[in-house]
C-alpha cells in the first residue's frame, strides 16, 4: 500500500437546482468566498490557477490546477492538480436528494515532504482533516447559494 495515495469521495446533497450548483463550482477563484478552508486562488492563464488550503492542521498545501473538464450539460468539472498534492479532483452534479447531489472525488499524492515523513503514523489525522475540510466546505457552499 502506498501510505502517500489518497482517494476521497464526499456527496452532497443540496437544495438548490443543478445549473445554480454547477455554475458556483465552476468559480474557483470565488471559494474562498464560501469554503473556509480554500484561502487564496489565484488565475495563473485561462484553465489554470494556484490554490492554497488550510483546514485544522497547521499547515497550507499549494496547488496549481489545470482544468482538464468542464462540461455543464455532462455536469462535470474536472482539474489536475500538481503541487503537495499530485493527481485529480472532479465534481460532478445532478438532480437529486433535497435539489442537487453534488458528488465530489479526488485522488491524490502527498508530494509534501514532512507529511511523506509522517504518512504512516498521521494518516488517521490527515484523512479527518480532509473530512472535516469537505463538511466546512458543504456548510458555507448551502448559506452562500441562499444568499446568491
Amino acid at each position: 500500500m502506498d501510505w502517500c495515495r489518497y482517494r476521497f469521495r464526499s456527496v452532497w446533497d443540496l437544495a438548490a437546482a443543478p445549473d445554480e450548483v454547477y455554475e458556483v463550482l465552476s468559480r474557483v477563484e470565488d471559494y474562498p468566498r464560501w469554503w473556509p478552508q480554500v484561502r487564496e486562488v489565484t488565475e495563473v492563464e485561462e484553465g489554470v490557477g494556484t490554490a492554497r488550503f488550510r483546514s485544522f492542521l497547521p499547515y497550507d498545501l499549494r496547488v496549481t490546477g489545470r482544468t482538464q473538464r468542464s462540461d455543464p450539460s455532462a455536469g462535470v468539472l474536472e482539474v489536475r492538480m500538481a503541487g503537495d498534492l499530485d493527481g485529480w479532483s472532479r465534481w460532478t452534479v445532478r438532480a437529486g436528494g433535497r435539489g442537487t447531489r453534488a458528488l465530489y472525488e479526488q485522488e491524490v499524492v502527498v508530494r509534501r515532504p514532512l507529511m511523506r515523513r509522517l504518512s504512516v503514523p498521521c494518516r488517521p489525522v490527515f484523512r479527518a482533516n480532509h473530512a472535516f475540510m469537505m463538511r466546512s466546505g458543504k456548510r458555507g457552499l448551502e448559506a452562500y447559494l441562499e444568499g446568491v
